[in-house]
């Protein structure tokens, strides 16, 4: 991973644990997942699961750390590995379906957060049907912050190569 990937991913990594912070008071809405998904989508897979971890744990660190940090490391990893592999798809991805696939990805993430409970309780569909209300926040958060974030964070990651391009081969 160059200098050029490691900015990008350090900036994600610090807009999403400000962003998480930000929006804690409302429950599951936060740019996190989104940020994930368009970090693989740009950057790969590799780049999403340690933005992930990046992401959690300094998020956790302001937030409240415990036995769910690992979950979401799973969760929001497992995202940022399947945008990466949507990434490396040869045609570009058209824009609704990325939005569909970060609604998705709030269900997803919520699906993983339950199997805590069961892998610490032996209790999974109560928590999975309680929670609904949380993914579905999540879900729609996440349409929305991708519909925000998408176009402005793409555009300037190509302007930002286009510049780190020209300016390896100039030297």
């Amino acid at each position: 991973m160059n200098t050029y990937k490691l900015t990008l991913l350090a900036v994600l990594s610090a807009l999403a644990v400000v962003g998480r912070y930000i929006f804690a008071f409302l429950p599951n809405v936060q740019p996190v997942t989104s940020l994930i998904i368009i970090c693989g989508l740009l950057l790969g897979p590799l780049a999403a699961i340690i933005m992930a971890i990046l992401t959690t744990f300094l998020s956790n660190m302001l937030l409240g750390m415990g036995i769910w940090s690992i979950w979401q490391i799973v969760s929001w990893g497992l995202i940022g590995l399947l945008s990466g592999i949507l990434g490396k798809y040869p045609r570009k991805l058209p824009f609704w379906f990325i939005v569909i696939f970060s609604i998705f990805s709030g269900f997803l993430y919520g699906f993983i957060i339950s199997l805590m409970t069961y892998s610490i309780a032996g209790e999974f569909w109560p928590y999975y049907l309680a929670g609904l209300p949380f993914s579905v926040n999540h879900a729609v958060g996440n349409a929305i912050f991708m519909v925000v974030f998408y176009p402005i964070v793409s555009h300037l990651f190509k302007t930002y190569a286009k510049k780190h391009f020209y300016l390896q081969n100039t030297s």
